[in-house]
């Protein structure tokens, strides 16, 4: 294998060459013309792409910055309208801690991200991955940024058989190596399409790749088996109802979830607990009635089955909680709320 300098340098070709087309990136000839990076966006893609694909995030990020084109826009914005337009998304968490990082931002770095990794890592909802990336594409500083794709070029590249989670700080400490002194913003973003179109999960291009002569898993014939994984554990799978109460003159019944948990902060429909064996707990007296069909949904750690339940009552009927709504969207509900909705509409 060829020295990291090396190494890095053919990457940075190939990407001069192939760089992605993306709404948030500089390319790299207008990088190198000295047109920089906007931290706001670097930031708030790199929070998007979470554990979500690049295609899903587009248009969310088109619509965030046409609305809240600066950071301190979003800082000012009220947390309903934030969460509504992240809503299918998903994983919640990172709405509610998007607008606690633009706030303190804006409150305690007068509205400018910190050229900092260290700074850049105490603000609220950032951690290592975040801080490294916008630190590296937003300003150049020499940090390693480590993603899924970046974890399988390197496993790949140095034939590392130890599974992940365990090989975590291997893979980075072998990435690291690769980091340049000049360019790492471009570097970053480099390593990151490569596994992007190139090292993919299956049928990796290794005729296209720059490191193709070096990549010592595909010399052992074990790269397309690579990353190793220890095997998950079954998802449980918990019950429960969702309430969908209509009003004769169209108002919708929903109920603000609390900050905290899964879905914090959203709209939905009012509930039961998520468990084994939910019990009744209806909002409004009503006659309900249940759907021969559930909405499922798959977060992280769990599958949920929910039993959709539907009414509908008079407009001088009060709610024991949640408030009717006459201005509904359903593309304001998260997506187990949407299903919910749609299987009623059906």
């Amino acid at each position: 294998m060829r020295d990291p300098a090396t190494l890095s340098a053919d990457l940075l070709s190939w990407y001069d060459r192939h760089a992605r087309a993306m709404p948030w990136r500089v390319p790299p000839a207008a990088r190198q013309a000295g047109t920089r990076p906007d931290p706001y966006r670097v930031w708030l893609s790199e929070v998007m792409l979470q554990q979500t694909t690049v295609a899903a995030v587009r248009d969310y990020f088109h619509r965030f910055t046409a609305r809240w084109p600066e950071v301190t826009d979003l800082a000012a914005a009220a947390d309903a309208d934030v969460m509504a337009e992240w809503a299918g998304l998903g994983y919640y968490a990172r709405a509610r801690n998007l607008l606690k990082c633009a706030r303190a931002v804006v409150a305690e770095h007068d509205g400018r991200f910190p050229a900092d990794h260290a700074a850049l890592l105490a603000l609220p909802g950032v951690g290592p991955y975040t801080a490294a990336a916008v630190a590296a594409i937003a300003f150049d500083l020499p940090e390693t940024v480590v993603d899924g794709n970046v974890e399988r070029v390197i496993t790949r590249l140095h034939d590392v058989h130890t599974p992940l989670p365990q090989a975590k700080l291997e893979i980075t400490a072998l990435a690291r190596t690769l980091t340049p002194q000049a360019r790492p913003g471009d570097y970053a973003q480099a390593i990151m399409d490569l596994g992007a179109t190139i090292c993919t999960p299956r049928n990796p291009a290794c005729g296209l790749c720059p490191w193709r002569d070096d990549c010592a898993g595909r010399l052992a014939g074990s790269a397309t088996d690579l990353p190793k994984k220890t095997p998950k554990k079954p998802k449980p799978i918990r019950h429960g109802i969702a309430y969908i109460a209509r009003r004769v003159d169209g108002a919708y019944l929903l109920e603000r979830r609390p900050d905290s948990g899964l879905l914090g902060g959203m709209l939905g429909w009012p509930g039961s607990d998520w468990n084994e064996a939910p019990g009744e707990d209806p909002p409004i007296r009503a006659e309900w009635k249940a759907l021969n069909t559930e909405a499922r949904h798959t977060f992280t750690h769990f599958h949920l089955r929910l039993t959709v339940k539907t009414a509908l009552v008079p407009m001088d009927r009060a709610p024991a909680r949640g408030e009717f709504h006459e201005e509904f969207r359903p593309g304001d509900l998260p997506t187990v709320m949407r299903k919910a909705f749609d299987l009623a509409q059906k």
